[in-house]
């Protein structure tokens, strides 16, 4: 090999060329000039690179040590804790997946995955090896899940050569602290390849079935844009079958009953002149001169059975003997009653109180709150506020129980801490226990003294998960009580006062408790009041849960207070009757917090599926989200049938469950991920092909309106998209001429007196506009409200209602506000 000599001034043949490598790898040839013994040195590679290691001479003592974390949020954050000697790099997510325009996953060859890197991944491939090569040591910092594991095996593999003979560590914290940091670094572990596997298993059993179900269904229904998944479609079946329940529900008429109770005046107190008798259901229970308090009790056994009261009829029968009925206090209980308090969210609860309390979408509260995880800058620098926010478990570090009840002590009193730290119990199915709850990172810091860093979505997340995890380290709420037991039977037969009988001897009649019935020795009506009052607020005083939107509604409890007290045996007076007709009400459509706690509660998909789950679903156009409640789209129940009747066995929450399970299996070095698919996918294609013949063609919209285009003049046709019907063009893609189909309300338009119709954005959303609007001329009319319009005219000024917010009307024109219920009672009057 030739190369020039310096010194002779001339080109040389090498003498002993020796292979070697640039600071930076790049491969060259250094020997000796044979005329004068000056160095020489070429650039290139030859056969004697081959097997080489480039950067066998290279000293790696001095360099910075490298970080790869996935976000740059996240790299500033853990940048500022590591300091001087740390390069640290964001990956901006997975740096290699399958490809996106084929499977990508060879089924013959036991389901070898094909990775690619992405095209707008590779410049941050390119800079991180470049980053790479400039650094002693590499940390992969991903998140401390499976996903997380998986990014830094693909990390590994993307920048195999550039890492070359550097150490690779991998290091989890579960929080963005210094301490944290410190920790995971001075603990360093290899990667867990038993959690890559059981991510890679997921990833390409979604990719079997997606790039499977998902072109069959196109195929079928002539339709773009369709798809289906292992977890979606089970989602959208819940939301189907719900609708469906709904849709054939029957209402049942039932009754209730309470009756009016109050204390009798004393004996010595006579009644006032011109009173009723006592024995009369309508006395009013002067006490001294003075009205008694009454209380309300609930009819809650007949003769020792349940209440059956389905009808007028039924109800009749049993006011005419209650009317008649004398009452006495059949048992009084005082107690107490703790309430402990809820545990610190998980990714599930957080995602459903969110939504209740603060009306986030699944996919809103999780950008939140990586954000809060990742690191906000309190003004000398970022710094994570919480601990990681994909997680199923309840679990508390000891150092945060430390931490908050120190604070609970200082800021609340000593009565305010347990005796013990409070442990917690998870309901998810799989959790993964090792994880920690989603807590602030330190409990010093007050959402009110984070207030002017954060923006308003920030600082009501953060209040919630503060307030949340400081309550569920407090001492429970304690309740005084009272249950009483009211019996309702025949009353004593005591002549009224005449002749020279005395009024007293009647009055110790009256108030002898009555004679109990001969069946069964008990009265035939059982009536039960209950009553509580707050002795110590506990938890209570930083942090209330909110009640299930979908629960069923519990019997409100009196304030202790509302009940007098009262004594065994003691004789009541009946002020009145209240029976009250109700029907039973059909199951609630889910929102998406209730849609997300079933999947839990099923065990399909994990914490870091739901949020991307209730995001797909609605983007397909299966689901639309109307006032906080999930609804099917037509489209939704179409593709829900054709993989239920087809693929019954698949499309199903016990067998999405038990592969959840089968993953976890997986992760924990149970079982191994190939056979895993091979149990899946060798029945699954015999199904498919049986679906390729079976499953009829379904054809959707296209049917003619009775109109012609404005634009065109061709007929106008319906026709389904993303976001449902609507009506478009038949001379489509020449005339793209579109509108929705307006729901009418029946409300006349406020500014033009045209017709108030119901429409939805690009997205989905609700709102309520003028049917005379025309997005082509501004000078039509651009009437238009987020809330729904009211029939009722305002009764202050004649304007429009709309409801403000729950039981509340406004008016827009004058905007007083109104009770929806006394709007209502007003119409029926009139």
């Amino acid at each position: 090999m030739e190369a020039y000599c310096v010194k002779c001034k001339t080109k040389r043949e090498m003498d002993a060329p020796q292979p070697v490598f640039t600071s930076n790898g790049t491969p060259a040839t250094q020997g000796v000039c044979p005329e004068c013994g000056t160095k020489l040195f070429r650039m290139g590679r030859t056969p004697a690179h081959e097997g080489l290691d480039p950067e066998a001479g290279i000293d790696l003592s001095g360099k910075p040590k490298m970080v790869i974390v996935e976000s740059p949020a996240k790299a500033r954050t853990v940048g500022r804790f590591l300091g001087k000697g740390y390069i640290v790099k964001a990956s901006v997510g997975h740096v290699r997946d399958l490809p996106s325009n084929r499977m990508g996953v060879d089924v013959e060859r036991d389901f070898e995955p094909r990775y690619v890197i992405p095209v707008k991944r590779k410049d941050v491939v390119r800079e991180l090896k470049a980053d790479v090569k400039k650094s002693s040591e590499v940390y992969l910092a991903t998140d401390p899940d499976r996903e997380g594991e998986a990014i830094s095996w693909h990390l590994v593999e993307a920048l195999e050569k550039a890492i070359g003979r550097r150490e690779v560590h991998r290091v989890e914290f579960h929080e963005i602290t210094q301490d944290a940091i410190a920790h995971a670094f001075a603990h360093p572990r290899e990667i867990d390849m038993q959690r890559v596997d059981a991510q890679q298993a997921r990833r390409i059993l979604d990719r079997l079935v997606g790039y499977t179900l998902s072109p069959l269904l196109r195929e079928k229904m002539g339709r773009r844009g369709l798809s289906a998944g292992r977890v979606q479609s089970v989602a959208v079946r819940l939301v189907v079958e719900r609708e469906r329940e709904i849709e054939a529900f029957a209402p049942v008429e039932y009754w209730s009953i309470e009756a009016e109770l109050a204390k009798q005046p004393s004996p010595s107190a006579p009644p006032a002149s011109g009173s009723p008798p006592l024995s009369s259901p309508q006395a009013g229970g002067k006490k001294g001169g003075e009205e008694t308090k009454s209380f309300l009790a609930k009819l809650h056994r007949i003769r020792g059975a349940e209440p059956e009261l389905h009808s007028q009829a039924d109800v009749q029968a049993v006011l005419a003997e209650l009317e008649q009925a004398a009452y006495t206090v059949a048992s009084v209980k005082e107690g107490q009653r703790r309430r402990n308090p809820a545990a610190p969210f998980t990714t599930s609860t957080l995602q459903q109180e969110a939504s209740q309390r603060l009306g986030l979408t699944a996919r809103r509260t999780m950008a939140l709150a990586q954000q809060l995880y990742e690191g906000v800058d309190l003004g000398d620098g970022p710094t994570g506020l919480i601990t990681y926010m994909r997680t199923d478990s309840v679990n508390v570090a000891e150092q945060a129980q430390a931490e908050a009840r120190a604070f609970v002590i200082e800021a609340y009193g000593e009565d305010f801490a347990p005796a013990e730290p409070p442990t917690y119990k998870t309901r998810a199915k799989g959790a993964q226990e090792a994880h920690e709850a989603i807590r602030p990172t330190s409990v010093t810091r007050t959402p009110a003294s984070l207030k002017e860093y954060l923006d308003r979505s920030q600082y009501r997340l953060y209040t919630l998960i503060w307030q949340r995890f400081v309550a569920s380290q407090m001492a429970p709420a304690v309740y005084d009580t009272i249950a009483v037991e009211v019996a309702a039977g025949s009353p004593p037969s005591v002549p009224p006062p005449s002749g020279g009988e005395a009024i007293g001897s009647y009055v110790a009649h009256v108030f002898t408790p009555p004679v109990p019935p001969a069946s069964g020795g008990e009265a035939p009506y059982l009536f039960r009041a209950s009553g509580s009052s707050l002795r110590f607020k506990g938890f209570l005083a930083v942090y209330e849960e909110a009640k299930d939107e979908d629960g069923e509604t519990e019997e409100e409890e009196s304030k202790r207070e509302e009940i007098p007290p009262l004594s065994v045996d003691e004789v009541l007076d009946l002020i009145r009757l209240l029976p009250e007709q109700h029907f039973t009400q059909p199951p609630p459509r889910y929102s998406e917090a209730s849609l997300v706690r079933a999947l839990e509660e099923y065990g399909i998909g994990r914490p870091s599926t739901y949020a991307p789950t209730m995001a797909t679903i609605q983007q397909r156009g299966y689901v639309q989200r109307r006032e906080g409640r999930l609804h099917p789209t037509e489209v939704g129940v179409v593709v829900n049938d054709l993989l239920v009747d087809h693929f019954p066995d698949y499309i199903d929450v016990g067998f999405t469950a038990q592969m959840e399970e089968d993953l976890d299996a997986i992760a924990a070095g149970e079982r191994e991920w190939v056979p895993v698919l091979h149990a899946f996918y060798d029945p699954f294609s015999v199904t498919l092909e049986q679906a390729r013949e079976e499953m009829p063609e379904v054809q959707m919209g296209n049917e003619p309106t009775g109109e012609d285009c404005p634009k065109c003049g061709q007929p106008l046709l319906t026709k389904y998209g993303r976001f449902g019907k609507f009506i478009g063009c038949s001379n489509f893609p020449e005339c793209r001429y579109t509108r929705q189909i307006q729901a009418p309300t029946g409300i006349k338009c406020p500014e033009c007196g045209g017709d108030v119709v119901e429409k939805h954005t690009r997205r989905g959303r609700t709102f309520y506009g003028c049917s005379n609007y025309d997005a082509s001329d501004d000078t039509s009319c651009q009437f238009a409200s987020w809330k729904r319009p009211l029939k009722q005219a305002c009764p202050a000024c004649g304007g429009l209602l709309v409801e403000a917010r729950k039981e509340w009307a406004k008016c827009i024109k004058c905007e007083e506000e109104f009770a929806l219920a006394e709007i209502e009672s007003e119409t029926e009057e009139a």
